[in-house]
């Protein structure tokens, strides 16, 4: 039997003549919203998203931890931490290449039913 996919909940909120809205707060709270936000413009759509900072040293402190929790120690452990803290910066910049060419329409976005399927009727 086919999953049904649950639609995404919906609010219609009032943008002012200075092109401002209020984010609902129960949308605030569970999405865990502070002082930034981060738009995203696809092809005739906007996402709005908590902006979400990670600093290098919180990814240092994710890597260690994850590199402890393999078994990793000593000089194999610090070899290990540089060439993973070397890809970082690597995959953040693929990342936002990736998502530029999207904005830019040269390349394709995918959509809600090209992840999950189409809605059955």
């Amino acid at each position: 039997m086919p999953t049904l996919v649950q639609q995404p909940e919906q609010k219609h909120v009032k943008i002012t003549s200075k092109r401002q809205f209020t984010i609902p707060q129960k949308y605030y709270k569970e999405l865990g919203f502070s002082k930034d936000a981060l738009c995203i413009l696809g092809d005739g759509f906007l996402i709005i998203r908590p902006a979400t900072q990670m600093s290098s040293g919180e990814f240092s402190e994710q890597i260690l931890a994850e590199l402890i929790s393999e078994g990793y120690t000593g000089q194999t452990l610090l070899d290990e931490f540089k060439k993973r803290q070397a890809k970082v910066r690597t995959g953040v910049e693929a990342m936002l290449a990736e998502a530029k060419a999207v904005a830019q329409g040269a390349a394709k976005y995918s959509t809600y039913d090209d992840i999950f399927g189409p809605e059955d009727s």
